[in-house]
């Protein structure tokens, strides 16, 4: 192991990390996690909306079976101050196996999951419904329909049909169907 394995860790992303990589890495990978899915869930007061109209991004929740493909970075330790901060509304570290496909390589390393407890969790909802709050928020890191649509987006790129994403990314690209009122026939 050399002196900048030592000093590094991985990070497992599964959302806006795939895509939207602001920060600097060693090494770049497309990687899974087992036991985990993606759900949109999580609210978002900072992001992709505001204290008073949260909007909703994507958090994990346990799964057994499931497998969550993402990427996976190899960042200095300096890097977290970074995403501490990114990842600031209820989201907190994870300790998780991450396997790089291109080896099949496990490695240890974090995620950050937003836990059902946190204060800005917003939890399930029928899809009709998820769409729709999302179709009309908006927050300082712009829509969050343009969130949903850049990770469904970044997903069929790393060959991973999430259906739950590709299900909100479908209501959201049919104006009528994403912006029907909750409870009508979809």
């Amino acid at each position: 192991m050399t002196a900048s394995q030592r000093e590094s860790t991985w990070v497992f992303g599964y959302g806006s990390l795939i895509y939207k990589v602001d920060f600097p890495f060693l090494q770049r990978e497309v990687a899974a996690i087992e036991g985990w899915q993606r759900r949109f869930w999580q609210g978002s007061h900072d992001h992709r909306g505001t204290p008073d109209e949260p909007g909703r991004v994507v958090t994990l929740i346990p799964a057994a079976g499931s497998t969550c493909k993402g990427v996976a970075y190899r960042v200095e330790h300096e890097v977290f101050e970074h995403l501490d901060h990114r990842e600031k509304n209820g989201y907190e570290r994870h300790a998780v196996t991450i396997t790089l496909l291109a080896g099949q390589q496990q490695v240890g390393g974090l995620l950050y999951v937003a836990r059902a407890d946190n204060h800005a969790y917003l939890g399930p909802a029928p899809l009709p419904e998820l769409a729709a709050h999302i179709a009309r928020s908006w927050g300082p890191s712009g829509s969050n329909r343009d969130y949903v649509l850049a990770l469904a987006s970044a997903l069929r790129e790393l060959d991973d049909p999430d259906p739950h994403v590709l299900a909100l990314e479908a209501l959201l690209l049919d104006p009528w169907r994403a912006c029907k009122g909750v409870g009508d026939p979809v």
